[in-house]
C-alpha cells in the first residue's frame, strides 16, 4: 500500500484580482516570447538553453511587479536572470517592460519557486539566487509557511555553483534573525559579512522596501555564498 501524498505547505496565498487588458495581452502574446515553459513533473530545465547567449544564471524568487529585477538585469548584462512568480498581474507588467526596453537577459516563469528548486534546476546550476522581501508570516503558528527553512537552504546550497551567492532582504527584524541563524547552520554556506551586509549591494530599492521604511522598519540584507570546495 503506497503512502498517502501530503499537501505541500505553501509560502504564498493567491490574492489576485482581475487582470488589466494590457496585462492579459502580455501574458497571451509576450509570455511565449519571454516566458519559460516548465511545470512540475516535466523534468529539469537546461539553464544554459534558456537564453540565446550562455551566461551565469541568477534566479529571482517572487519579483512582484518586476521593478527591481528589471533594473538589476539591465545593470548586469554579463548575467542571465530568471524571475519566478506566482502572480500573473506582476508577471504581465514585467513582460511589458522586457518588451518595451528590449531586455535580452531576463525571462520569467509562472510557477511555485519551491517546486522549481526541487524539480527543475540541476545541482550547481545557479550563479546566484535573490529573495527580496518574502512574506514574513509573522504569527508563530504560520512560521512553517516561511520560504526560508533549513531544508530550503540546503536545496539552495546544492543548486548554487561554488562561490555562488544567496541574497535575501527583509524589513521584518525577527525574520531577518531567522534567516541569519538558519543560513549559519547550513554547512555549505558561509557569510563573508559576519552578519548582515553593510549595504544592499546590487539590490535597488523596491516598493515593499519603501512601504516598510514608511512604517519605520529597518531593512536587513543578508548575502551569503556557497563554499568553494
Amino acid at each position: 500500500m503506497s503512502e498517502p501524498r501530503h499537501r505541500p505547505i505553501r509560502s504564498f496565498v493567491r490574492r489576485e484580482g482581475r487582470l488589466t487588458a494590457g496585462q492579459q495581452r502580455a501574458l497571451d502574446e509576450l509570455y511565449p516570447l519571454y516566458g519559460v515553459d516548465w511545470a512540475p513533473g516535466s523534468g529539469p530545465l537546461d539553464p544554459q538553453g534558456l537564453f540565446e547567449r550562455p551566461a551565469p544564471l541568477v534566479l529571482d524568487i517572487g519579483f512582484g511587479d518586476g521593478e527591481a529585477l528589471a533594473e538589476i538585469a539591465q545593470a548586469h548584462p554579463e548575467r542571465n536572470y530568471l524571475g519566478v512568480e506566482v502572480y500573473r498581474a506582476g508577471t504581465g507588467r514585467l513582460l511589458r517592460r522586457i518588451e518595451s526596453e528590449a531586455i535580452t537577459n531576463l525571462k520569467v516563469l509562472l510557477a511555485d519557486a519551491s517546486e522549481l528548486l526541487r524539480e527543475g534546476l540541476p545541482s550547481a546550476s545557479l550563479a546566484g539566487l535573490q529573495l527580496f522581501f518574502p512574506d514574513p508570516w509573522p504569527k508563530k503558528r504560520h512560521h512553517k509557511r516561511r520560504m526560508v527553512q533549513a531544508p530550503w537552504l540546503a536545496r539552495v546550497a546544492d543548486r548554487l555553483e561554488p562561490g555562488g551567492f544567496l541574497h535575501m532582504a527583509t524589513d521584518w527584524a525577527e525574520y531577518a534573525e531567522w534567516m541569519l541563524e538558519l543560513s549559519a547552520a547550513e554547512p555549505r554556506l558561509y557569510n563573508p559579512h559576519d552578519g548582515y551586509a553593510a549595504d544592499p549591494g546590487d539590490r535597488p530599492g523596491t516598493r515593499f522596501e519603501r512601504r516598510g521604511i514608511r512604517k519605520g522598519h529597518e531593512v536587513f540584507d543578508l548575502i551569503v555564498q556557497r563554499i568553494e570546495a
